[in-house]
């Protein structure tokens, strides 16, 4: 995962105790949504545009909203050929941080996986990678210059 809302805070265990109650300000984006994705994306790491534009087209994207208006998103990517999904993207806009907004994306995003759960993270992003682990992903591996400015970290639950 290339973005990570740094600092988010978690929630309380859901009905069955091992993951968060569904998030209500979380919800699948919606074509008018579609610009504002686009700018909270320039918050990334390493953003991926046509990877979110085949997003946006096959409607796997996952908002958080704030007054009706997108203030984070998360883009979950299948894999035809195995079980389980990734989580390429997720971003919260620095105004809407410590508000357990990537919790609620990535617990929606958990809570409807059929499989593992994958996602990449950089290495110094310590507060992403707290969320992550508060949330059962286990590093798995480590790829050498993923990033731009180094490796990537790459997580797995399930």
């Amino acid at each position: 995962m290339t973005g990570g809302s740094p600092g988010d805070r978690g929630g309380d265990g859901g009905p069955t105790g091992d993951r968060p109650a569904a998030d209500p300000r979380v919800r699948a984006a919606r074509p008018a949504d579609a610009d504002r994705i686009r700018e909270l994306q320039d918050h990334l790491r390493q953003p991926n545009p046509d990877l979110l534009e085949y997003g946006l087209a096959v409607g796997s994207a996952l908002v958080s909203v704030a007054d009706g208006r997108p203030v984070g998103y998360l883009l979950p990517v299948d894999a035809p050929n195995r079980p389980g999904v990734h989580l390429a993207e997720l971003v919260v806009d620095p105004d809407y941080r410590r508000e357990g907004r990537a919790r609620g994306l990535l617990s929606a995003a958990v809570g409807d996986a059929t499989g593992p759960v994958t996602l990449q993270a950089h290495p110094d992003n310590d507060a992403a990678l707290s969320l992550y682990e508060g949330l059962g992903f286990e590093v798995v591996d480590r790829r050498a210059d993923a990033y731009a400015d180094g490796d990537a970290l790459v997580l797995r639950r399930g």
